[in-house]
């Protein structure tokens, strides 16, 4: 398989995961988003690990870690996908899944928009006309929300940044996103002692399906990131966002 018809395949794979990920997050109940999205962060990291030792990836690892340019984006990747992340999860935990998925209708339009701006891409005639398509619906959306898409328009960009930043990157999937979830683990880890500290934790104290699920965090969450990251470095940022619709929809 060529490598720009499995950057289509791993981009399609990610965003029929995602989803499908409002069916998940409710049944975490009672942890709250902000003790989901840092046990994402520490489940996540478990499973990078595992992935990095089993594919021998340590070495390209340690380069990321060493290389200030490299650690600086993925450090400005961890924090654009943390407000991505609890956005998202305090939007399906609270009623806002139609806003939410708005924000992934809105979101292939910016990224196409970075693709054009950023990187210099160019849009063949049927994309444009695809995209026209699109404004129209995500606009009639809008109109009938019947008020400022706060939720969805911080979702949307947030994401295209994410997505800007891996393919300014250019890293390998598991070792970019070990290097993310590496950054973040120790102010999740530290977030999660202090909840437990204040009696407001749910791990442990919800039952062991509750606790089963959080970990599981991990794997949902790792799996259509390494996805998205395959993708991200081989196929356009404007072949992305437009595949991007395929989430919102299932949602």
């Amino acid at each position: 398989m060529s490598e720009s018809r499995s950057g289509y395949l791993y981009g399609f794979i990610a965003y029929l995961s995602w989803g499908f990920f409002p069916l998940y997050w409710p049944l975490l109940d009672p942890a709250r988003s902000d003790e989901v999205l840092a046990h994402r962060f520490v489940w996540s990291l478990a499973v990078c690990v595992a992935l990095v030792t089993f594919a021998r990836l340590w070495p390209k690892f340690w380069q990321i870690m060493r290389s200030p340019r490299r650690l600086a984006l993925m450090t400005a990747a961890t924090f654009v996908i943390a407000i991505n992340w609890g956005v998202f999860i305090w939007g399906v935990t609270n009623g806002y899944v139609i806003e939410a998925s708005l924000g992934y209708f809105i979101n292939p339009l910016i990224t196409v928009a970075f693709g054009v701006v950023f990187l210099g891409e160019r849009l063949r005639p049927l994309q444009w006309a695809a995209l026209g398509v699109a404004g129209i619906a995500v606009a009639a959306l809008t109109i009938g929300l019947g008020r400022p898409p706060w939720l969805a328009l911080t979702l949307a960009c947030s994401f295209a940044t994410y997505g800007l930043i891996k393919k300014k990157a250019n890293l390998g999937a598991i070792e970019s996103l070990s290097a993310e979830t590496l950054i973040a683990f120790p102010v999740a880890l530290a977030y999660l002692f202090l909840l437990g500290s204040q009696d407001g934790l749910a791990f442990g104290h919800a039952g062991s399906i509750n606790s089963i699920l959080l970990i599981g965090t991990g794997i949902v969450t790792a799996f259509p990131l390494l996805m998205f990251g395959a993708a991200a470095t081989r196929i356009s940022l404007t072949s992305i966002g437009l595949l991007q619709y395929v989430a919102p929809s299932v949602q």
